[in-house]
């Protein structure tokens, strides 16, 4: 196996950090590789914000679901799905002049799917030029809640979305791989949804992956282990809410 592949298989999500700071000749090599991703049209349709100041790590360890290791963490980093800067340049260029061509003030819902894509791609390059180098990283999807609050705190205009945020460190002690059930994701030219025998089986093997030692009280199955946990918990109810305002403020000029 090639030292590339042994890497990606033996990467955990890190939570405990040592404190040492990041050195500068690091965070430019993760940056460097990091702009590196594949890009729609080699737009680069994302912004990094990089997360310096402690006071705002820390409320931002509240903000995300209430995880004070995000405040302990050495670098933090919010990958923004970013479409202002064109909209910035589009108005700068004068396209509104432009002959002969359809007019659109906002960008679309394409155009967000699209952002979002090139950021996700560029924080997965992060991550694994981060593992290269020893550092550990751990994905906080939670920065898409409190859509108002975040607006405020990272001062983004309505035609950004904060995908994801990233926090990086040396990991203060040993990790294990997580287990994936890689049983059923693949599929041969067509979606096919999985038949009640397979879902039977993927319930048993499920539930050993990711509870060997049984559900809480009132809960007989994975399904619905996961659903209360997850599908319908609070902070679903939130990203969701949260979501919609994103949306709407994605496709709204501003003023």
């Amino acid at each position: 196996m090639n030292p590339t592949i042994e890497l990606m298989n033996a990467r955990s999500s890190t939570r405990a950090y040592d404190p040492a700071p990041l050195s500068d000749a690091e965070k430019q090599t993760i940056l460097h590789t990091t702009m590196r991703a594949p890009t729609a049209g080699n737009l680069m349709l994302y912004s990094i914000i990089e997360i310096e100041d402690q006071a705002l790590k820390d409320r931002l360890a509240v903000t995300c679901d209430d995880q004070p290791f995000i405040a302990r963490a050495p670098w933090v980093l919010v990958f923004v799905a970013d479409y202002q800067k064109w909209i910035d340049l589009f108005a700068f260029s004068n396209v509104s002049e432009l002959p002969g061509v359809r007019h659109r003030a906002v960008p679309g819902l394409g155009d967000l799917l699209d952002a979002c894509c090139d950021a996700l791609i560029a924080a997965q390059n992060a991550v694994i030029a981060a593992e290269s180098l020893g550092i550990g990283s751990c994905y906080i999807g939670d920065i898409l809640e409190r859509a108002e609050e975040h607006t405020e705190l990272l001062g983004l205009p309505n035609h950004t979305l904060p995908i994801a945020m990233l926090c990086f460190g040396r990991p203060a002690k040993p990790r294990r791989p997580t287990p994936h059930y890689e049983k059923h994701v693949v599929h041969k030219d067509r979606y096919r949804r999985l038949s009640p025998e397979e879902l039977r089986e993927a319930s048993a093997e499920l539930a050993h992956l990711h509870a060997p030692r049984g559900f809480p009280r009132g809960i007989e199955n994975i399904g619905q282990d996961v659903y209360a946990r997850k599908f319908t918990a609070d902070f679903a109810h939130e990203m969701n809410r949260s979501v919609a305002v994103w949306l709407e403020r994605w496709q709204t000029p501003e003023g």
